[in-house]
């Protein structure tokens, strides 16, 4: 049987999810959790169906999953949909506009959550990852829990951990470590794990 979220038994819904992915030939993968706080940068992100096979992982693996979004898009009738699969609606205006502030706080409230970041930003190629998930879980002082869509080897879910020091360029280097023969659906499109270049002063 897959591992599962602090070890927690199967339930049938979570038994379905996995038969469901290892019809499909993937396997789902889970390096043992540190702690019940973790923000989750996922990559890389290339296709539509990463998010299909990162849903039944989070279901198959009963790992409290969750995204943020803005609240626009949790009105009816999108809302229930989104709120099911894990996401939580943030209004920025609450924190100054500062959306890291306002996502700390969403993650210091909650007993335990795997905030998950598509930090390429988007699915075509780009030149380098947004950093707003990294400086999440610097302030809120929680792991980065390193999660692999990995087309090549149809493997899905979390390979490993790097805790942020704040040394931006070292805990990326770990990233890129961990993700080391990774491969989206579309390579072609994939970003390389480099953090995005700070704005000359």
């Amino acid at each position: 049987m897959s591992p599962t979220w602090m070890n927690r038994p199967h339930t049938l819904g979570s038994r379905a999810a996995l038969a469901c992915l290892r019809l499909s030939g993937w396997t789902p993968l889970l390096a043992p959790v540190p702690g019940p706080r973790l923000v989750a940068p996922a990559a890389p992100h290339t296709a539509n169906e990463d998010f299909w096979v990162g849903l039944f992982w989070k279901w198959a693996t009963r790992t409290p999953v969750h995204f943020v979004g803005k609240h626009t898009l949790f009105r009816f009738p999108l809302g229930g949909f989104m709120r099911a699969v894990g996401g939580i609606p943030i209004d920025r205006r609450r924190r100054g506009g500062n959306f890291v502030d306002a996502v700390v706080e969403i993650i210091r409230r909650e007993p335990e959550i795997v905030l998950l970041v598509a930090p390429e930003g988007t699915r075509a190629q780009g030149d380098y990852w947004k950093t707003g998930f990294y400086y999440m879980a610097l302030e809120a002082g929680v792991p980065l829990a390193v999660m692999a869509l990995d087309w090549g080897r149809k493997q899905v879910g979390i390979v490993g951990y790097v805790t942020p020091t704040g040394d931006i360029d070292a805990d990326f280097a770990e990233i890129r470590r961990l993700l080391e023969g990774v491969r989206g659906k579309h390579p072609r499109f994939e970003t390389p794990a480099f953090p995005r270049p700070a704005d000359p002063a």
